[in-house]
């Protein structure tokens, strides 16, 4: 995140970062955590497995529902956020 201002400033989103040993700041993070370790447990080395198992344990964890997305999954939750940019971003002509 060492561009976040240069993020905020091209994308217009606000940007957060959590206090130091916060960790009830960083529920998603924490969950998110917790179900890669049903994977891969605290301290394993990511790069003894190849890209293909870690591209699926990423899409069997984006196809499950978060009740913090209304049930929906990360993937489709992030589907609609990108279809309302594309609706409220669309240059009109006069």
């Amino acid at each position: 995140m060492a561009q976040h201002a240069t993020l905020k400033i091209d994308t217009g989103v606000d940007i957060y970062f959590c206090d130091p040993r916060s960790p009830w700041q960083r529920g998603t993070n924490e969950n998110t955590n917790g179900l890669l370790r049903q994977y891969f447990p605290k301290d394993t080395n990511l790069s003894a497995h190849s890209a293909e198992t870690l591209a699926a344990v990423a899409a069997t964890l984006n196809a499950r529902p978060r009740k913090t997305l209304g049930w929906k999954t990360p993937a489709e939750a992030l589907d609609r956020w990108l279809k309302t940019i594309e609706t409220n971003h669309v240059a009109t002509t006069v």
